[in-house]
């Protein structure tokens, strides 16, 4: 079966920062069956029709005027069960260690990461298409490197394309920032107290039915994985 993985970033200037505004960087993906990519396009596009949303549909875009048209686009993600699913990693910024892990490169720490949000995840005998959103590398094919890794990592699978989508010319890319964001606002505790956007993170905890925190790996729906950089059990 083939699939469309689609993917976005939060506060992924952690990796490097010396003075950290959030705990945790987060990268979201949104995954969905390839013969659903239309469909649930139009319907997103239908959604902005129907509340004269234009523009760019962004997590920091939630405002009042707004927040029926991001609650509606919440519940529409729900309502889609599984086939449309969400994943984000969070990685705690004060536990990276790059120097030790990473050979002092927060890009290489990022894709690291990147990695690990996908594989687990993939499974044999499934082709994958992952878009990221666009963003400017020192290195510019890490993306190439990346999809050689997977494709190392799952010989009975097959990793079809890695490539780079703009955000403003994918809404499943925004529907990813959307949900990325109200994970990060959670687990940051970045949401102000009565704005939209709690609001609106109240509203999508209440159709999941729990608050966002860490899950375990077969919650499919809205997927926690809280990596520990510390190790362990």
């Amino acid at each position: 079966m083939d699939f469309d993985i689609y993917c976005d970033e939060c506060f992924p200037d952690l990796f490097c920062s010396q003075k950290p505004q959030a705990r945790y960087a987060l990268i979201g993906s949104l995954w969905l069956p390839t013969t659903k990519r239309a469909e649930f396009k139009q319907a997103i596009h239908a959604l902005r029709d129907r509340h004269k949303v234009g523009g760019e549909i962004k997590s920091r875009k939630v405002s009042p005027s707004r927040l029926e048209f991001y609650k509606a686009l919440c519940d529409w993600f729900i309502d889609q069960g599984d086939d449309l699913r969400f994943r984000v990693i969070t990685i705690e910024s004060a536990k990276l260690n790059l120097i030790q892990f990473h050979e002092g490169s927060a890009e290489l720490g990022f894709y690291k990461f990147y990695y690990q949000l996908l594989t687990h995840w993939i499974q044999p005998r499934n082709r994958y298409a992952v878009f990221c959103d666009y963003q400017t590398n020192q290195i510019p094919t890490r993306l190439h490197e990346m999809k050689n890794v997977l494709r190392s990592a799952h010989p009975l699978s097959s990793i079809l394309e890695v490539q780079w989508v703009r955000s403003p010319e994918s809404v499943l890319t925004q529907l990813t920032d959307v949900l990325t964001g109200l994970a990060s606002a959670r687990l940051n505790g970045t949401a102000q107290e009565g704005s939209a956007k709690a609001q609106l993170l109240q509203h999508l905890e209440n159709r999941l039915g729990h608050s966002i925190r860490p899950t375990v790996s077969s919650q499919h729906k809205f997927n926690v994985f809280n990596i520990r950089l510390e190790g362990g059990w």
